[in-house]
C-alpha cells in the first residue's frame, strides 16, 4: 500500500521523491482512514459512494446515535484495517464538533488514529 503524506496544513507532500509516502506502513493506513473520514459521501464525482455519510447517517437531529456506527464503519472497511482496537469518540453540540481517537490492527501492524471531524 502506497500512500501520499500529508502536510501540517492537510496539502500533498512534494518534493521529497519517496520521502512523500507511506509505503506499506501503519501510517499508510491510518492516513486512508483520515482521508475517507474528511471525504464526505456524495462528494467524489468519480465514485459518490466512497467517503462518510455525514448527510445521511451522521448530520442532523436525532441521528447522534449513529454517529459511532457510522465513523467505525468507515474504519473498518478501509483497505489495510484489519479490526478496530479501541475507539472513543466526543460530540460537543456547544462548539459543533466532533473528534475520534482510535487504535487499529492494520495488515502492517498497530497504529492510533486522533482526527477532528
Amino acid at each position: 500500500m502506497k500512500y501520499r503524506k500529508l502536510s501540517p496544513s492537510g496539502d500533498y507532500s512534494f518534493g521529497n521523491g519517496a520521502g512523500d509516502f507511506y509505503v506499506d506502513s501503519p501510517d499508510a493506513v491510518a492516513q486512508a482512514v483520515k482521508t475517507r473520514l474528511g471525504l464526505i459521501q456524495g462528494e467524489w464525482f468519480l465514485d459518490i459512494n466512497v467517503g462518510t455519510p455525514y448527510n445521511s447517517q451522521v448530520l442532523g437531529a436525532g441521528k447522534i446515535a449513529y454517529f459511532d456506527y457510522a465513523i467505525q464503519d468507515v474504519i473498518v472497511n478501509t483497505q489495510g484495517v484489519r479490526k478496530l482496537v479501541a475507539y472513543s469518540s466526543n460530540v460537543s453540540p456547544t462548539t459543533r464538533k466532533a473528534s475520534i481517537s482510535c487504535t487499529i490492527d492494520t495488515v502492517y501492524g498497530a497504529t492510533t488514529i486522533n482526527q477532528t471531524l
